[in-house]
C-alpha cells in the first residue's frame, strides 16, 4: 500500500472500530433500545450478545495491523445483517432516533468495505490472488 492508502485505511479502521465499540455498552448492558431491536427481530437476548461479541472481535482485529483485513471482513458481515434488519424489519428510524443507528451502520459498512478493498491482498487464502490482479501495483512489493 502507498502511504496515502495506509493513512486512509487506518483512519477508516479507527472510525469503524470506534462506532462498533461505542455500541457494545448498549448491547452488553441490555439498554432498552437494544432490547427493543433484538426483541423485534425475535433474537433477544442471544442475538444481542452474539452480535456484540462479533463486533468486539471485529474491533480488536481492526486495530491489530496483521488482522485488520479480517476485522474489516467481519465488521462488514455483521453490519450487513444490521442494515438488512433495518431495511426489512426495523425501519430506518428506530424508536425516534431520526435514523441515527441506520446512518452509523451505513458508515460502518462503507468504511469496512473500503478497508477490505485497501487491504485485499492481506485477506487469508484469497488475498494472494490480488497480488497479480493488474490493479496497478507491483506484486513483488505486496
Amino acid at each position: 500500500m502507498s502511504r496515502a492508502q495506509r493513512i486512509t485505511s487506518w483512519t477508516l479502521q479507527v472510525i469503524v472500530a470506534g462506532i462498533l465499540f461505542q455500541t457494545l455498552f448498549f448491547k452488553f448492558s441490555g439498554a432498552e433500545e437494544s432490547r427493543h431491536i433484538f426483541s423485534t427481530l425475535g433474537m433477544e437476548p442471544w442475538g444481542r450478545y452474539a452480535s456484540g461479541a462479533a463486533e468486539l472481535v471485529a474491533v480488536v482485529l481492526l486495530l491489530v495491523p496483521r488482522t485488520a483485513a479480517i476485522g474489516a471482513l467481519l465488521s462488514l458481515s455483521v453490519i450487513s445483517g444490521a442494515i438488512a434488519s433495518h431495511l426489512v424489519r426495523l425501519g430506518i428510524e428506530v424508536k425516534g432516533d431520526g435514523g441515527l443507528l441506520f446512518g452509523l451502520a451505513v458508515v460502518v459498512f462503507v468504511g469496512s468495505a473500503a478497508v477490505l478493498w485497501l487491504r485485499r491482498r492481506e485477506v487469508p487464502i484469497v488475498g494472494r490472488r490480488f497480488a497479480s490482479c493488474g490493479c496497478g501495483h507491483a506484486s513483488a512489493a505486496h
